[in-house]
């Protein structure tokens, strides 16, 4: 078995700290914890593309859900009727009124055009002549 001075990193944390560091406990990579990587506090920036990227595709996800969410409700709207939006106003319906009139002469020109039989019966529904 080597010295512990001839051990390197690896080894002294295979060996849990029995080589005369009982107070300092071994990290996996082989470092004390009193030993500071002057890089740990930015190993987070190992995976931050790939973070980014998982949080522009929920982002995205979100917005194309909200869209497609909207597009649903402005669909249902247009198959619901809805007399406020669907019925003509009272001023556009008193503007129909007005356009139309009634005239007699009319009616007597028409009558003789007419190639309806004037002497036949009344028609009533569900009465069999």
């Amino acid at each position: 078995m080597p010295e512990p001075a001839e051990m390197n990193g690896p080894d002294l944390a295979k060996m849990g700290g029995a080589s005369g560091n009982e107070g300092k406990d071994s990290v996996a990579n082989g470092h004390a914890e009193n030993e500071s990587d002057p890089f740990a506090e930015y190993m987070w920036m190992e995976n931050e593309e790939e973070y980014n990227r998982q949080i522009e595709e929920e982002l995205l996800e979100q917005e194309f859900l909200e869209r497609c969410f909207q597009e649903m409700l402005d669909e249902e709207d247009q198959d619901w009727f809805i007399p406020a939006r669907d019925l003509p106003s009272v001023g556009q319906i008193q503007q129909q009124l007005n356009g139309l009139s009634v005239s007699d002469s009319n009616a007597e020109e028409i009558l003789r055009k007419s190639m309806l039989n004037p002497e036949a019966k009344e028609f009533v529904p569900g009465v069999k002549y």
